[in-house]
């Protein structure tokens, strides 16, 4: 085989992108993968894991402010230094980034670094990246190979999204963000218009409401964090209202007017009311589109729908030899459900038996104060589905570890069918929940039982003693409550 034939080629090398190349180098394809500008992708350079670093801070400057509520006495004022924040961040980005390079060598995995462009079934053409804004380009890692013509038998395409950009709210870079510029401030705003409640808005909301910044959320929808069960998110706006937070739901932002140092936003409610804010900074945040453009995708005849490319829950689209995973394949758009899409897809390819992505097992984090976690059904959905249920409810307030931790506000919420006794959904909000809806997602893949999860034994005291709880209080049986 040549230098620029391969059996799979990946464009984007996002958590999708990469994960599918190490995966089919494994399996004994020789596999390159294509990347314009950042091994890693959006997710581990301008998404998840850079804003884990920031709230992580968050977190700590929580904590120091509150120290006398843990016994503890700290001389002096607690201050956020802005530019530590944000390089600590960026340096953590950094460290990953060479860390996906250290692993696509380890598994001789080529980069080609360049835009892809699929010129036919089992052809691509790359050609050299253009510098993007907001992601000043780098050197091409080493042992890269060049741009040109290239055959592969199988085309994956994992190109991730982008921001969403809605008419009258579009980004310039200095007084309306993205999540690239709030990533990234210089000082922290003395006001914020965050437009969009879902986990992106809520996270960076979240953020800069604990250094002390005037938040004011506006969600389109009647509740916050839409896709969330209402329960959890009732919770949640009572506590990010009582941390100061401002929020208006059922509202629009129709327009806005750039001053000098302030931006004016003309805020519609749901009867017509109509308000205007004035605020320093407003971040965008309706959502991601995928990144279809420029690959060849129409001339191919591959199906498109709202901005993603269609497959049939093993990656493949309608044209034989070329695949989609990832953000771009639709959502939910989230980096765990690229990485899962992209094995089966190369497991599928290689003949290995597979089953389809089912996405009413992908669990979804909002890593927000408190933190929100969920799978499965919501109570609602569960109702419009004709399913009879019982719902069980257990409050961080019984649960001693929560207690110790000062951190007794949450909820652990479960979802399980009348009649069969089949986890329908779990839905969580508190301290650390993120970790914890995992238990639920392994039972949830193992066709669990309320019997199986009521006698299965939980260490104490942890907060994983709240699964148990919710599950006893579904069937009368809960002890601590």
């Amino acid at each position: 085989m040549s230098d620029t034939a391969f059996d799979v080629v990946v464009i984007g090398s996002g958590p999708g992108g990469y994960v599918t190349a190490i995966r089919a180098a494994q399996l004994g394809f020789r596999t390159a993968i294509v990347e314009r500008e950042h091994l890693g992708g959006i997710c581990l350079n301008w998404g998840c894991i850079p804003t884990k670093a920031l709230l992580r801070s968050a977190e700590a400057f929580h904590m120091a402010t509150h120290a006398k509520d843990y016994g503890l006495s700290l001389k002096g004022a607690v201050e956020a230094d802005v530019a530590a924040i944000v390089k600590r961040s960026r340096g953590v980005s950094q460290q990953l980034n060479g860390g996906v390079g250290f692993l696509l060598r380890k598994n001789k995995v080529q980069v080609i670094w360049g835009e892809a462009t699929i010129d036919k079934p089992g052809q691509l053409t790359v050609t050299p990246t253009a510098k993007a804004p907001m992601q000043p380009q780098i050197p091409p890692p080493k042992g890269t190979l060049a741009s040109g013509t290239y055959q592969a038998k199988h085309i994956i395409l994992a190109t991730g999204a982008r921001p969403r950009v809605l008419p009258g709210l579009e980004p310039d870079g200095k007084q309306v963000w993205t999540y690239f510029e709030a990533m990234v401030p210089d000082r922290m705003p003395k006001s914020l218009l965050v437009v969009g409640s879902g986990a992106i808005g809520i996270e960076f909301a979240s953020f800069y409401r604990t250094f002390g910044v005037d938040v004011t959320v506006v969600e389109v929808l009647p509740q916050i964090l839409p896709v969330e069960d209402a329960e959890i998110a009732a919770i949640a706006r009572k506590r990010f209202e009582k941390q100061g937070m401002k929020i208006l739901t059922g509202a629009k932002v129709t327009g806005l007017e750039k001053k000098s140092d302030t931006v004016i936003a003309t805020i519609v409610d749901g009867q017509g009311q109509q308000q205007r804010l004035e605020v320093e900074k407003v971040i965008s945040a309706v959502g991601v589109v995928g990144n279809i453009e420029g690959l060849g995708l129409e001339k191919l005849g591959i199906k498109v729908e709202r901005g993603t490319i269609v497959t049939d829950g093993y990656g493949r689209t309608n044209v034989a030899g070329i695949y989609a995973i990832g953000d771009v394949a639709g959502p939910p758009m989230l980096a765990h459900k690229a990485e899962h899409e992209g094995v089966i897809c190369v497991e599928t390819i290689k003949g290995l038996p597979t089953h389809a992505m089912d996405k009413a097992r992908i669990p979804g984090c909002t890593y927000c104060h408190p933190q929100i976690a969920s799978v499965g059904l919501t109570e609602a959905r569960a109702k419009e589905a004709g399913r009879e249920i019982r719902v069980g409810r257990f409050p961080f307030q019984g649960n001693g570890k929560a207690i110790a931790l000062g951190e007794p506000d949450g909820l652990v919420k479960t979802i399980f069918d009348k009649k069969t006794g089949q986890l329908l959904g779990a839905h969580l909000i508190g301290a650390e929940v993120t970790e914890l809806v995992q238990g639920f997602v392994v039972a949830m893949n193992l066709e669990t039982t309320e019997e199986d999860l009521m006698h299965t034994v939980f260490p104490h005291p942890t907060l994983s003693e709240m699964i148990h709880e919710s599950v006893l209080d579904a069937y009368g049986r809960v002890i601590h409550m």
